[in-house]
């Protein structure tokens, strides 16, 4: 009997190792598992907030674009008729036709004649559709080119005013040169020896805006945007889908805050009552500092411009 009491007592004390030994290793493992799944919650969590966060930087990128194609936004003949005195308009590229979309000529600003040029979108269906909503043509920019040689000639400044989605894409615009008539356009406005000013109004988009924006000191408005492509267009080629334009708007950084922020630009104007006297002050200062330059010293220090932002492109990876 002593035996089976001694036997007994050996399996109890065996059962209760056994037994302390599964609880510890069921609360080690319940342990474990809730680190892992506490830290993939977090990981998760951390996503989420990335997510979101980008999510509503994109959606307000997304409404700057909205903002700058806005109809109610004031036209290129608004801001000639608020900042120039005695506009009279130039037509025609001297080759083949007038491009309505471009509007070109002279004025006075503050008593010193200046050459205006901006695109031009219309306001009523029928202007909208003879301006092709602010497209322009190669006869356009060749307009351009004409009006910013005249400009050098008798020693105006040029002011340029850039709304555009985008230059035409018609089958005849890219027969007559549209590629060309653009990098003539770039390349007159770098080698102009009288200073030259661009301000985005609205949609600054593609090489139909590159085209006029090669100032001396560029400005935008508050909800203006500038890039080389739209967002919806920069969506359909990288990701195959529009729908994703305000990511695309988020990550080409195409809003004023962003591009002032990167050094691209010169200065923000605001969009309230005080857009146009800002934008006066803003276009008599700048012009003021740049007429004091030399012919020489003025060409010196646009390419010393463009070769810097050329690399801010090249450090940001691109």
């Amino acid at each position: 009997m002593e035996a089976d009491a001694a036997k007994t007592s050996a399996a109890q004390t065996s059962a209760a190792k056994t037994g302390g030994t599964q609880t510890g290793a069921a609360r080690t493992g319940a342990a474990k598992t809730g680190g892992t799944q506490t830290g993939a919650a977090r990981t998760s969590a951390a996503k989420s907030s990335t997510a979101q966060t980008g999510s509503a930087e994109a959606d307000a990128a997304y409404r700057k674009v909205l903002l700058a194609r806005s109809t109610e936004r004031p036209g290129v003949t608004d801001f000639i008729e608020a900042l120039f005195d005695g506009f009279l308009e130039l037509h025609g590229d001297r080759r083949f036709r007038d491009d309505p979309a471009v509007v070109g000529g002279i004025g006075f600003f503050h008593g010193t004649p200046v050459t205006v040029i901006g695109h031009r979108k219309g306001r009523s269906t029928e202007e909208k559709i003879q301006c092709s909503f602010g497209m322009a043509s190669p006869e356009g920019y060749r307009k351009a080119v004409r009006l910013m040689e005249q400009a050098e000639k008798f020693h105006r400044p040029v002011i340029t005013l850039i709304d555009t989605p985008g230059a035409y894409p018609g089958v005849e615009a890219e027969s007559n040169g549209q590629s060309n008539a653009i990098a003539e356009s770039i390349l007159c406005m770098l080698r102009l020896r009288v200073p030259t000013v661009a301000v985005v109004t609205g949609e600054g988009s593609s090489g139909g805006a590159l085209a006029l924006a090669a100032a001396d000191r560029v400005f935008m408005l508050e909800n203006a945007v500038y890039s080389i492509l739209s967002p919806e267009g920069f969506a359909s080629i990288l990701w195959k889908d529009a729908k994703r334009a305000p990511e695309a708007s988020r990550l080409t950084r195409m809003t004023a805050e962003d591009l002032l922020s990167d050094g691209l630009i010169d200065g923000v104007l605001p969009e309230d009552a005080r857009l146009f006297p800002e934008l006066d002050r803003a276009l008599a200062e700048t012009l003021g500092a740049l007429e004091k330059q030399k012919e020489e010293e003025l060409l010196k220090n646009r390419y010393r411009r463009y070769r810097r932002l050329d690399g801010l492109y090249r450090s940001h990876g691109a």
